[in-house]
């Protein structure tokens, strides 16, 4: 009868543990080819008059899963994302940690995860975003996220007609 108690609770374990590693969301992919990915984005981004915004961390990462869930649950910030950048999920794992890619943009990783990189449509890299500084109290601040996509639009860095 132990044995059997034993087997069943091994089984209950492990299928748990498999249920929790098969229902985590997939953002990014270790095996995508992020230089291209990115390349891509810069294309769309300089045909439509947008930047792109680079999320980059794992799905090992909490806080960017949390980061994309905020992003995608919050209209006014999906919408505004949307309409203002081409986004790009940057993987960083044991599997691809992507070092000739976060090395062209000048190491972002040192902040932490996720970190976010600002590129305009010619490819060039416009602002590195330690996402610590969009937090409050115990996760990202909409209100902090949204300026934060404001302030590096296209339409914010665009120079004011001098009259």
């Amino acid at each position: 009868m132990k044995k059997i108690t034993l087997l069943l609770s091994c089984l209950l374990i492990f299928a748990a543990g498999f249920a929790q590693t098969t229902s985590q969301p997939k953002l990014y992919d270790p095996a995508a080819n992020a230089k291209e990915d990115i390349a891509t984005a810069v294309k769309k981004a300089a045909a439509s008059g947008k930047h792109v915004f680079l999320q980059m961390g794992g799905n090992w990462c909490g806080w960017c899963i949390a980061f994309d869930k905020l992003v995608k649950s919050n209209d006014t910030l999906k919408n505004y994302l949307a309409d203002n950048y081409e986004v790009v999920h940057v993987n960083y794992s044991q599997e691809n940690k992507n070092e000739a890619v976060f090395a062209s943009l000048g190491h972002p990783e040192r902040f932490g995860f996720p970190v976010f990189v600002i590129l305009d449509g010619k490819g060039q890299r416009i602002h590195t975003q330690n996402s610590e500084y969009l937090e409050e109290g115990k996760g990202h601040s909409s209100k902090k996220v949204l300026q934060f996509f404001k302030h590096w639009s296209p339409s914010a860095l665009k120079p004011v007609a001098q009259k």
